[in-house]
């Protein structure tokens, strides 16, 4: 728009020029070989501007004549250009794709249509399509060869990170993600993986630093933030609870303040105050997480939170703790528990039957169990409570990645992912579907009954149910195995119509043969070469064994590891006409077993080559 109007205004202004030359009196007199020629103003503005304009076509012209063969040559390689990106668009789509033959075909194609080889582009389609190819090894090359150009040492770096990730090489990962994350913090993904392997690794303090950096880089939010610095505080005040108490202190209390309703850091933080004798300290900041978020391992560490209390000291802060937050089940079941072992029985039926009746779980069923054992002994009872723990929905866990831990961790056991640890209902596997332990007993039918871990004493009795007695058939059988000696040889019945190798023991004992059963049937030849062999490898394998011949072995000879048998030549051409064994065989058959070298102890430990080439 704005061109258009100095175009206007050069037209108009120019318009008015010619106007003003017009209307303008005189005329201009130019001598030429002394002849004078005349002519008015408007004539000769007229002429100036031609002749100009003359002047620059000329210089246009030659000037077009004498650079053809450059912009001939920059259009064709402008061209050539063009297809070789269009190539390699194309190449990186079959890449993502999944496509390696059109892949390379398009990389073959952009290789000799562009002129420059170090294209970035170039190179990365070279890596996907190796990678795509199954060549790892060539593709780490690839990538440690991009660390050396500028442009491309974060491409590089990620690459290197994902094939260490493939292979389980957690140095690799850390080194890379680190060295990511220095070069370019704005790398979301370098910084992430940072943090993962330096909370695997127990470097809390690395780790603090690394989330100040994803604050300031806006990779997270602030209250993403605080939840990690809890995470991370609350780690290093468990770490430092026995060692360095007035440390665990500071990191508890922090983590506390940054995130109340985490359990973890509310506990961690009162154990700190517990070892330096503050004891209002570390029960006030279980009441204010309990306040926010009620949970078991609150609940227990508040009760416990003075040493030496009594069993009815025990159950008043457990109703304490019911008054703070009532009709919730964590609540009444901590009471039924301190009630339980104070033994007010009635209390605890109560509250168990407040959980089982809002929420009933697999933990109340095992109380109520409990109770009964204590308070009655009846057997019958237990076991119908033990029978529904059984159906019934498993109580929440710490659970992550699937993982079920008995304790909280600050990072996942699986992954390395922090704080992937969630106090959920665990998930079970039955028939190869994912179903939650709180949906309704109903969907989770009576497999989910084999997922429960067995238990010990009555409730085993109860969960497996009265024994059955095993079939006579199989014990006649086992009976018959137990009271085989291991020595005795059992042959196949001898049959007119193959020839069977018999062994007998080298004292000369008598084996005894099972009868054979009415409704077996002829043994024929192939059968019976089966069966020689059979006897042959047994013979072989047994050192108490020899043929029928009257060889005798020396007592006093030297044990030999390998022990000769030999076959009835004359029976098996008698019997079955088939010609004797060959001499490899003979041989293979009276080797030595080699003696096993072993390892040797003052053998240097061969290290494994590294796949990767840390800097």
């Amino acid at each position: 728009m704005i061109k258009l109007l100095l175009f206007i205004l050069l037209v108009l202004g120019l318009a008015y020029g010619f106007a003003v030359l017009a209307d303008m009196p005189g005329d201009v007199v130019v001598t030429v070989a002394g002849q004078e020629i005349s002519f008015t103003l408007m004539v000769a503005a007229v002429a100036l501007v031609a002749a100009i304009v003359a002047v620059m076509v000329t210089w246009w012209l030659i000037r077009v004549i004498f650079t053809s063969p450059q912009r001939v040559t920059r259009m064709f390689r402008s061209r050539r250009r063009d297809r070789g990106y269009q190539a390699l668009s194309t190449g990186i789509i079959a890449a993502g794709a999944g496509d390696p033959a059109t892949a390379r075909k398009m990389l073959k194609r952009a290789d000799g249509l562009l002129v420059s080889t170090s294209e970035p582009l170039v190179q990365l389609l070279e890596a996907q399509a190796v990678m795509l190819e199954g060549d790892h090894d060539g593709a780490r090359t690839k990538f440690e060869k991009m660390l050396e150009d500028p442009e491309l040492r974060d491409l590089g770096l990620r690459g290197l990170y994902m094939e260490a990730q493939r292979l389980g090489d957690r140095d690799a990962q850390k080194h890379y993600a680190e060295k990511a994350a220095e070069l370019a913090p704005q790398l979301a993904w370098a910084s992430k993986a940072a943090l993962d392997l330096k909370t695997s690794s127990g470097d809390w303090e690395g780790a603090l630093r690394l989330v100040e950096q994803q604050v300031s880089a806006k990779h997270i939010d602030r209250d993403a933030a605080k939840r990690k610095r809890a995470v991370l505080l609350t780690a290093i005040a468990m770490e430092n609870t026995e060692p360095n108490p007035t440390r665990a202190k500071q990191a508890g209390l922090e983590a506390h303040r940054l995130a109340p309703e985490f359990a973890p850091s509310a506990v961690a933080a009162s154990d700190a105050c517990l070892r330096l004798n503050e004891m209002r300290r570390a029960a006030k900041v279980l009441e204010t997480s309990w306040r926010k978020a009620p949970h078991p391992d609150v609940a227990l560490a508040y009760v416990n939170v003075r040493a030496g209390d009594s069993a009815q000291d025990r159950l008043r802060k457990a109703r304490k703790l019911e008054q703070l937050k009532p009709n919730n089940p964590d609540s009444s079941m901590i009471v039924a528990q301190m009630a339980m072992e104070a033994g007010e029985y009635d209390a605890a039926r109560s509250a168990v039957a407040a959980v089982l009746r809002n929420d009933p779980r697999e933990s109340a069923y095992l109380l109520m169990a409990d109770i009964e054992e204590n308070e009655t002994g009846d057997q019958g009872k237990i076991r119908e409570w033990l029978a529904r723990a059984l159906r019934a929905p498993r109580d929440p866990a710490w659970t992550a990645d699937g993982y079920v831990a008995e304790k909280w961790a600050p990072f996942s056991p699986i992954s390395g992912r922090i704080d992937a640890f969630e106090w959920k209902v665990p998930v079970e596997r039955i028939g190869g579907n994912l179903i939650e332990d709180d949906a309704d007993p109903m969907q989770r039918g009576t497999a989910a009954i084999s997922m429960i871990e067995p238990v010990s004493g009555d409730r085993a009795v109860a969960a497996e149910g009265p024994a059955k007695e095993p079939e006579p058939d199989l014990v006649a059988a086992e009976d018959a195995v137990r009271e085989t000696p291991k020595e005795t040889k059992t042959e196949a019945p001898p049959s007119p119509e193959a020839p069977v190798v018999e062994a007998t023991h080298q004292d000369e004992t008598d084996t005894s043969e099972p009868a054979s059963p009415p409704d077996a049937k002829p043994v024929t030849e192939e059968a019976s070469d089966s069966v020689k062999d059979d006897d042959t490898e047994e013979a072989t394998s047994d050192p108490k064994l020899e043929t029928k011949s009257t060889e005798k072995t020396d007592e006093d000879a030297p044990p030999d590891r390998s022990e000769t048998v030999t076959l009835t030549d004359t029976e098996t051409k008698k019997d079955s006409g088939s010609p004797a064994p060959a001499k490899e065989e003979e041989d293979a058959l009276v080797a030595p077993i080699p003696d096993d070298p072993g390892v040797d102890p003052d053998a240097e430990p061969v290290e494994e080559p590294k796949r990767f080439r840390l800097f």
